[in-house]
């Protein structure tokens, strides 16, 4: 622990991240905190980049998140994230409980996935009623409204994109992002919610909140935040949206 008027000392956070796609939200969020952070991101295989549930329940199987968690393990890391919502969700709340006992047994620090991370965050910011703007197929999107009911997260708008690869997902640029978020705002929810950790919005986040006039909630800034809760250095940051803003 830092001295009294002394900086604490950076935190140290894992992430396991399925492929390539968004990816760089993770180092480009680290340097935007005071203190920066030491972001040490491993990418996990998989058998087929899709927003399948077969495909994605294979790619948050254990047996890769161990894997991905085994080089981690000589970092020194203060927690760990499984970066990828639908493949937690997918699983339920069991198979999500199987992930994080998985990474938290190897490598001894507090661990999450993204879908948790969104259910804290939706409470953390005092939301009641959400929108959802999910790039996923329908069956996908559905399933992520199915996890949130039993946080008692009342969803009242979800749409679903459609598109299939996570690779695709990361190409769309800032202003389809911001398009597609204001698409999808309604004045009776509290927050909207973008659930791929495949989508950039690291760097939009203050113009995706400004264009749609309320709180949003991204998969990569979610995940983020909650890496900071786990190991305790957790703090008000500007530039990262109002979730970062108000850090009881």
């Amino acid at each position: 622990m830092a001295a009294k008027g002394q900086t604490p000392p950076p935190a140290r956070l894992g992430f396991l991240y399925p492929g390539h796609a968004a990816e760089d939200d993770y180092p480009l969020m680290g340097e935007m905190i005071d203190p920066p952070a030491r972001v040490h991101l491993v990418h996990t295989e998989f058998v087929e980049d899709a927003h399948t549930v077969e495909a994605l329940s294979e790619m948050g199987s254990v047996a890769r998140l161990a894997k991905g968690a085994e080089a981690l393990a000589d970092s020194g890391v203060e927690s760990v994230m499984w970066t990828s919502t639908s493949a937690s969700f997918v699983l339920g709340l069991d198979g999500i409980r199987q992930q994080i006992d998985t990474l938290e047994k190897i490598l001894c620090v507090p661990a999450s996935t993204t879908a948790m991370a969104f259910a804290r965050a939706i409470t953390a910011i005092d939301a009641q009623k959400v929108a959802i703007a999910a790039t996923y197929p329908e069956d996908v999107a559905q399933r992520f409204r199915q996890f949130l009911n039993h946080f008692d997260i009342d969803v009242v708008h979800l749409s679903s994109r459609g598109i299939v690869t996570a690779a695709e997902v990361g190409t769309l640029g800032k202003e389809e992002v911001i398009d597609f978020a204001v698409a999808n705002t309604r004045e009776d929810a509290d927050a909207l919610l973008i659930p791929d950790t495949a989508l950039h919005s690291a760097a939009w986040l203050t113009d995706l909140e400004q264009a749609s006039g309320m709180p949003v909630l991204t998969a990569n800034q979610v995940s983020f935040w909650e890496a900071l809760r786990l190991c305790g250095k957790l703090a008000p940051q500007a530039g990262l949206g109002r979730l970062f803003e108000d850090v009881p």
